[in-house]
This record gives C-alpha cells, sequence and structure tokens, in this order.
C-alpha cells in the first residue's frame, strides 16, 4: 500500500506549446464539422513545425466532404476546402503566433484529409437491428479525487492553472513580454494523503527579446512568482518551496520554430497528470463516436459523482470496448480502500441507472450532449477539473450525486 506522505509532481503545457497548437487545430476541424452535421465523423491530425502546417485524416461530413456528390472536385464541397484552412489559420492567430519561425498568416498549410475507411463506417454505424457500435477498441480510464474542489489531483490543477494565468496576461497586455509557448510543473509534498507544501515550482515561459538577464529577467522571475501566489492556496507556499523560473536561460525561440508538435502527445497533461491510469488513446482530433474521446469522458464523469456522492475519497474507473460493438465489454471500479460502501455495489449502481444508455457510445453522446462542435475548450488545460456551462465540460457535471446514492442503498 502506498505511503500517505509523500512527494508527487505533475506538468502542464501551454496553449502556445507546438504540441498544444497542433491538438487545438485539431480540435477546431472537429467543430467545424460537427457544426454542419452532428452526425460528423472526423479523425484529424496535425503536425505543426517552422512555417508549416499539415493536417491529415478521415471525415465525413455531407456538408463538406461526400465522394459521390463532389466527385469532381475529388470529394470536397466548392469553398470547404478554403474554410478549413481559415479555420486553422484562425486558431494560430488567436494563440498568438505572429513570429518570423511561424505565423498565421504566412505559414505553408498542407491539407491531406480525406474520406473516411468504409470498413470503419459499417463496424461503427446503427442499422436495421445493429446499434451504433465503439469507434475503435480500447480500455479508457477515470479518476477523481478530493485534492481540490474541482475534485482533480492537486499538482496538475495548480499547473494547468499557473500557465491559464499566465496566457490570461499576456493576452490582455497586462504581461506584454511573455509569448505563448511554456511549461509549468508543480511538486507538492502530501501528509496524510493531503497536499501539504508545495516543495518545487518549474515555469518555463517563451519571452520577448532581453528577459534573460538583467533587471527584465528579474522583472519576469517576480511576474512568474506573484502568478504563483495568486494560484496556489498560501497555505502551500514557503520557505521550502524552490522557484525554477526558466532555467536554462534564453527561451526566445519557442511553439512551432523551436520543436515540431503533433496532435496527441500530451495525453498525460491532457487528464490527470500521472495520478490515474491512461488507456493510451489521444482525444483531440476524434468525434465523439470515437470511444477514446467519450467513454474517456464517461468514466471521469462517473468518478466524479463517485466522490462528490460521498461514496469515495478517490475513484479511477476503467471502461472497454471493441470496435463495432455497442456495449462495453467491462467496467471496473477502484476505490483506492477510501469507499464508503464495495467497490462491487458501486459497480452495480452504475449499471442500475438507466439515464446512462448503459454506457454505449450512442447512449454517452447522448446523455452528455457530445455531438456538439464543443472542443475547441479542451484542446489547451486540461479535458477535466473545468467548469460545465451550458454545452461545455458536461463530463464535469454531478447530477448523478443522487442517482448513486439511490442505486447504491437499493
Amino acid at each position: 500500500m502506498r505511503s500517505s506522505n509523500f512527494l508527487f509532481t505533475s506538468e502542464s503545457v501551454s496553449e502556445g506549446h507546438p504540441d498544444k497548437v497542433a491538438d487545438q487545430i485539431s480540435d477546431a476541424v472537429v467543430d467545424l464539422l460537427l457544426g454542419k452535421d452532428p452526425e460528423a465523423r472526423v479523425a484529424c491530425e496535425t503536425f505543426v513545425t517552422t512555417q508549416r502546417i499539415v493536417i491529415g485524416g478521415e471525415i465525413r461530413c455531407k456538408p463538406v466532404y461526400d465522394e459521390d456528390r463532389f466527385r469532381e472536385t475529388h470529394g470536397w464541397a466548392p469553398g470547404a476546402r478554403d474554410e478549413i484552412e481559415r479555420t486553422v489559420r484562425n486558431i494560430v492567430k488567436k494563440i498568438g503566433y505572429e513570429q518570423k519561425g511561424f505565423h498565421w498568416e504566412t505559414a505553408d498549410f498542407e491539407n491531406h484529409l480525406h474520406g473516411q475507411s468504409a470498413h470503419i463506417a459499417q463496424g461503427v454505424d446503427a442499422g436495421g437491428d445493429k446499434d451504433e457500435g465503439a469507434g475503435d477498441q480500447g480500455i479508457m480510464f477515470g479518476f477523481a479525487c478530493d485534492d481540490t474542489p474541482e475534485l482533480m489531483p492537486a499538482t496538475l490543477y495548480y499547473s494547468h492553472q499557473i500557465l491559464e494565468r499566465m496566457a490570461e496576461d499576456r493576452h490582455s497586455g497586462r504581461a506584454p513580454f511573455l509569448e505563448p509557448d511554456a511549461k509549468s510543473q508543480v511538486t507538492l509534498r502530501f501528509e496524510e494523503g493531503k497536499p501539504a507544501k508545495a516543495t518545487a515550482i518549474v515555469v518555463s515561459t517563451q519571452h520577448k527579446p532581453g528577459y534573460d538577464k538583467g533587471e527584465k529577467q528579474a522583472e519576469l522571475h517576480a511576474y512568474v512568482k506573484d502568478v504563483v501566489a495568486s494560484v496556489l492556496p498560501s497555505q502551500l507556499l514557503g520557505n521550502e518551496t524552490v522557484y525554477h523560473i526558466n532555467p536554462t536561460g534564453s527561451f526566445e525561440i519557442g511553439g512551432p520554430d523551436g520543436d515540431a508538435g503533433l496532435t496527441g502527445r500530451k495525453i498525460i497533461v491532457d487528464t490527470y497528470g500521472g495520478a490515474a491510469p491512461h488507456g493510451g488513446g489521444a482525444f483531440s482530433g476524434k468525434d465523439p463516436t470515437k470511444v477514446d474521446r467519450s467513454a474517456a469522458y464517461a468514466a471521469r464523469y462517473l468518478a466524479k459523482n463517485i466522490v462528490a456522492a460521498g461514496l469515495a475519497k478517490r475513484c479511477t474507473i476503467q471502461l472497454a470496448y471493441a470496435i463495432g460493438v455497442s456495449e462495453p465489454l467491462s467496467l471496473y471500479v477502484d476505490t483506492h480502500g477510501t469507499g464508503t460502501v464495495g467497490d462491487d455495489r458501486i459497480e452495480a449502481a452504475i449499471g442500475r441507472i438507466g439515464k446512462l444508455g448503459g454506457l454505449t457510445p450512442r447512449g454517452i453522446r447522448t446523455h452528455l450532449g457530445l455531438n456538439k462542435p464543443i472542443y475547441g475548450r479542451t484542446a489547451a488545460y486540461g479535458h477535466f477539473g473545468r467548469k460545465a456551462e451550458g454545452d461545455y465540460f458536461p463530463w464535469e457535471r454531478v447530477d448523478l450525486v443522487d442517482d448513486l446514492k439511490a442505486a447504491v442503498a437499493a
């Protein structure tokens, strides 16, 4: 059994990190197509490097791409490719890249999206007596814990918050010396299983020229410490907190000009910061028929509601699927010895909640309302621990608490 006293660390990366640029582009394509067709199929991968953006993958969205209707334009509706390019460039512009090595307006752009495989479609689509099947095989995990009010691991939550605050200051002009690329890392000492002290804070941020020495460097360092102090609870900071701010020195060359970026390379940042298992599948660039995305959201939803219901202090959920098969192959609950009832009773209770639709792909999408253009916001600063607001982040709602309590008591 794990000791209740330990150090744990999680990292985050900003919206301007090359991999996050790629994630945001991929999810912008998802949102664009779902906005035109709620039943669109999208698997969009993005590669970014110095002055170059490349997208590719499979799609099905009749207002945009239909080989039968638009054969003379290789499957593309008139103007559709231009609309996708504008969408992609606008994402890069919104992030803030107007640098010689990566500029939203002048970077070379390539679109290699094509029609969805008919063999994948036949396994996924509903028809006759067949319900919609999972878009792929795989295992998905969800997690929640009582470290924070958002029921997220504290190390990851604070890592995200530091970078999100810095991005807000950059966009507003309060921190004009910042550039888009940044990383953070928070190490906490836990006592009796609860966050007690921050022992190390690491922040590396791209900056304007001159902020790597002298008074300007001191200004940047003081700014970062102020941000940390505004994010972390004061009781976690103290004399034992060690700061590493731009520890390599200069960080002027960043973003895709400094390092190539790919969709789906920050899956631990996207989820639980290493505090929980991960099934290995990325989320960004995928429509919600892909259970890599939708079932991972459902697993988080279940885990969060279990903790919010007071049934456990920590909870891990695993779901497993086979491509083309609607029902999950397995449901696993682990409350890590913190449950107020047995894990088997919680598993049985989940199965008795009819509104979940049996955790089939269509049931998940229907209950959580996932067939909407809601994914762009997920692609930076984490898919979990965010505020459920309107159609956005519905998997963060805690509206199953009463159902779970009733089902456990039945």
